[in-house]
């Protein structure tokens, strides 16, 4: 793990998203300080079985669902493969995440995966795999359009997430891991472009927190994922 690095409460480790060469229809990775992630989005043309029209057998709607993994390597001590309860959660937190900004009647048929694989963590990794999976996303939508598998555009605009705490009574953003082993109070915070919140996660680790806080934790987030969307607006231009 890093140590810590000097920077100011509110300020977001050095952030970049980058294309990056695999076999799937959107593929970037997001490093976020010494957190790196390979976001990939992965289209199928059969989408799961409850989502087709009981009479016609045609399918209503598409669906996007996100899978989450922490390679072996990503930490000092080896990370065995196989599913966790943690990773089962985090997969899902993303998933309901990226469905937040699609419109999934307009890409009726199509499924896309979007697969998170964490390469070196350093706190912050279901964050940052939000934030990196929805660039990957886009750009497997597009790959869809052109191919002629979704007429419209179904994004409704991007989301993204950050984590904010409470770390010797003063609150940060963005935790790395020599913050978050340190945080009297977590939360993960997911918004889309509109500032509304699509999921907030909080909780005092080895303390309690105010009304008061929790509004400049909420605050506090709400700058920090404004910043990363306008990483992946540039990763997207």
């Amino acid at each position: 793990m890093s140590k810590a690095k000097p920077r100011k409460r509110h300020q977001l480790r050095p952030t970049t998203i980058e294309p990056h060469r695999t076999a799937a229809a959107g593929s970037v990775i997001i490093r976020q300080g010494d957190t790196h992630v390979l976001c990939t989005a992965s289209i199928a043309s059969e989408v799961p079985r409850w989502l087709l029209d009981p009479q016609t057998g045609e399918p209503k709607r598409g669906w996007v669902t996100a899978e989450y993994n922490m390679m072996p390597g990503s930490t000092p001590d080896r990370k065995r493969r196989g599913p966790d309860s943690r990773g089962t959660e985090i997969q899902r937190l993303i998933g309901r995440v990226l469905r937040a900004a699609v419109d999934l009647d307009k890409m009726p048929g199509v499924a896309i995966t979007c697969d998170c694989d964490v390469m070196l963590a350093d706190g912050g990794t279901r964050t940052a795999s939000i934030t990196g999976a929805f660039v990957a996303l886009s750009q497997a939508i597009a790959a869809a359009r052109k191919a002629g598998l979704i007429k419209g555009n179904p994004i409704k605009g991007p989301v993204a997430a950050v984590s904010v705490g409470v770390v010797d009574g003063q609150i940060y953003t963005d935790l790395d891991y020599p913050l978050d082993v340190r945080a009297e109070v977590d939360m993960n915070v997911a918004m889309n472009h509109q500032g509304q919140f699509i999921e907030v996660q909080g909780t005092g680790e080895q303390g309690v927190f105010s009304r008061e806080q929790l509004d400049e934790l909420l605050d506090a987030a709400t700058k920090g994922i404004r910043q990363l969307m306008k990483v992946q607006r540039k990763a997207l231009s």
